[in-house]
């Protein structure tokens, strides 16, 4: 899918990002991130869905801790589903199978260490 914004290299090891500031980069249907601060060892994204919208299954070797800012999803980790709303958090070790659907629309908070690198080259 076409990427909506540049790289967001310059971000990296700024003390301050604005997010109004980052542009945002469509990552699938009815799903959208920026990646805001970011170091070479830690990285916090933000990614807002539309109702109905997959974050499809699929692992990293990151560790990743995921916070529900808004919103209720159902988030899918290993071999367990719940339901999660505002407030809610999961943890995706190393390699763990992870998805998410959105039930209503909303956003999430992902910190992964160490970076996410592959986040940092826009998707062609």
């Amino acid at each position: 899918m076409p990427s909506e914004g540049p790289s967001t290299r310059s971000h990296r090891d700024q003390p301050f990002v604005q997010s109004a500031q980052v542009e945002w980069e469509t990552v699938g249907q009815g799903v959208r991130r920026k990646v805001l601060a970011h170091t070479a060892d830690l990285m916090l994204v933000r990614v807002d869905f539309e109702a109905g919208a997959i974050g499809p299954l699929h692992f990293h070797p990151h560790r990743q801790i995921t916070y529900v800012a808004d919103g209720r999803f159902r988030a899918h980790m290993g071999d367990e589903t719940r339901e999660l709303v505002r407030g809610d958090t999961f943890l995706a070790l190393a390699n763990v199978p992870h998805s998410v659907v959105a039930l209503e629309s909303g956003t999430l908070l992902d910190s992964f260490t160490p970076a996410r690198e592959d986040f940092l080259t826009p998707t062609a």
